[in-house]
C-alpha cells in the first residue's frame, strides 16, 4: 500500500470511528421477516386477518367463545348476545379457559379486538377477530 493510500485509509476510518463523515452507504434496513408456514404450508401473518359474521356465527355455534373487548360501559351499552366482556387491557392477565376451545373476539373497530387476539395466541389460544362489532351481521 502506498503512504497516501495508507494516510486516506487512517483517516476514512477515524472519521468512520468518530462519527464523522463517510463515504459509505447507510446501511440498508433490515428486511421483515417472512410469514411462518403452518402445519397446513399455509402462511401466518403477524396482523389479525378478520373473519365475516358468518364465519363468526358458524364457529360459535359450534362452541367457540365470543368475547367482547370493549370497556364494561361500552358493553353495557350495546353487545352481540351471548358475549362474554373481557376488556383488552385485562386479558393479558386473565385465564380463559380451555387453550383448546376457540375464542371469537370482537370490539368497536376492530383494533382492540387485533390487539386481544395477537395476545391471546401468545398465551397459546386458537383465536379468531371478527373486528368490529357491525361485522357480526354482515
Amino acid at each position: 500500500m502506498t503512504r497516501t493510500v495508507a494516510v486516506a485509509l487512517s483517516v476514512s476510518l477515524a472519521l468512520v470511528a468518530c462519527g464523522g463523515a463517510s463515504t459509505a452507504p447507510p446501511p440498508a434496513e433490515p428486511a421483515a421477516p417472512a410469514p411462518a408456514a403452518t402445519a397446513t404450508g399455509a402462511a401466518t401473518a403477524t396482523a389479525t386477518a378478520e373473519i365475516d359474521g358468518a364465519t363468526a356465527k358458524k364457529l360459535v355455534k359450534d362452541g367457540a367463545r365470543l368475547v367482547d373487548v370493549r370497556t364494561p360501559e361500552e358493553f353495557a351499552a350495546k353487545h352481540i348476545e351471548g358475549a362474554e366482556n373481557v376488556p383488552v387491557d385485562t386479558v393479558e392477565a386473565r385465564d380463559m379457559g380451555a387453550k383448546d376451545k376457540p375464542l371469537v373476539v370482537y370490539c368497536g373497530s376492530g383494533k382492540r379486538a387485533a390487539r386481544a387476539a395477537e395476545i391471546l395466541r401468545k398465551k397459546g389460544y386458537t383465536v379468531q377477530s371478527l373486528g368490529g362489532m357491525a361485522n357480526w351481521d354482515r
